[in-house]
């Protein structure tokens, strides 16, 4: 079921939540595209156009056939995804961040589907190697996890770092990815 959320400004917010291999997945759409993908654990610090999700409890109305078909897209392509059958996303992504943050995210996507680099690495793809912490702090805030894959990014020795769906879960991601791309990732 698609509920709609309201945020502080005039935009409405709509969300749905779809169940995976990681647990119950709470997309949130615009009316131009993704705007987060959230954890069970996320409690409204993902930017979504205000900082943060008010419910307002109610389905708010009809649902715009966009979203409706942002929504069906999203869900397919997550279902591919852990069925092992995709490898990437096209769905249209609205994601709410400074430029450095967007930028971050931007480079990202750029990782193959099956590959790792490192924080250091990321940021020197996006031209200053020593601006690795700073990379860091913005996948950390990464509103569209798995979809705008930070899961792949790992610390410098190949440890496993911080991720908002937890380590054990980025592990799960990784190890997918691995299977599916016949990679060694971990």
């Amino acid at each position: 079921m698609t509920t709609r959320l309201e945020s502080h400004s005039s935009e409405a917010l709509y969300r749905s939540i779809v169940d995976s291999p990681v647990g119950p997945l709470t997309v949130v759409i615009s009316d131009v595209g993704v705007r987060a993908l959230l954890w069970p654990e996320d409690d409204g610090r993902v930017p979504t156009g205000d900082g943060r999700l008010i419910d307002d409890g109610s389905a708010g109305g009809e649902v715009p056939t966009a979203v409706q078909s942002i929504m069906t897209d999203v869900a397919a392509q997550l279902g591919e995804y852990f069925a092992g059958t995709r490898t990437g996303f096209d769905v249209p992504l609205d994601p709410v961040g400074s430029d450095f943050q967007r930028d971050a995210w931007r480079a990202l996507r750029d990782i193959p589907f099956g590959e790792t680099v490192s924080y250091g690495e990321q940021a020197e793809r996006m031209g200053d190697r020593n601006k690795a912490r700073a990379v860091g702090a913005a996948n950390g805030k990464n509103p569209i996890s798995i979809i705008v894959p930070c899961h792949r990014v790992v610390g410098r020795d190949g440890s496993l770092t911080g991720f908002a769906g937890g380590i054990e879960t980025k592990r799960f991601l990784l190890d997918l990815e691995r299977r599916v791309s016949g990679r060694s990732l971990l």
